[in-house]
């Protein structure tokens, strides 16, 4: 065998060290990288579901709601016709007309 420089062993301890630390970074790289993934799908299988049928329903009651406000203003509108013509067939009768407050 030949003889070795002393230098040229320490550069390849030197190299091997720093390839041993490669090692170890990208293999805790990794460990992240596999907790991250196991994250994220975690995190869709129970957001996503939820969220998109959350959505929807808040659509839902977002028309239902449009849809109570259209109809209490028509049944409040029908309502002041209906009382108006009261006050006009009692006006009309001679009786006296109450108030909203049950005042004549």
């Amino acid at each position: 065998m030949s003889e070795r420089d002393p230098s040229d062993l320490a550069a390849f301890r030197q190299l091997e060290q720093v390839v041993r630390h490669l090692g170890e970074t990208l293999a805790a790289f990794r460990r992240r990288a596999l907790q991250a993934e196991a994250r994220v799908r975690a995190l869709e299988a129970a957001a996503v579901p939820g969220v998109i049928g959350m959505e929807a329903r808040v659509r839902e009651l977002e028309a239902e709601l449009a849809e109570a406000r259209s109809r209490l203003l028509f049944a409040g509108e029908r309502t002041q016709q209906i009382l108006d013509q009261v006050r006009f067939l009692r006006q009309q009768e001679g009786s006296p007309v109450q108030n909203g407050n049950g005042e004549r």
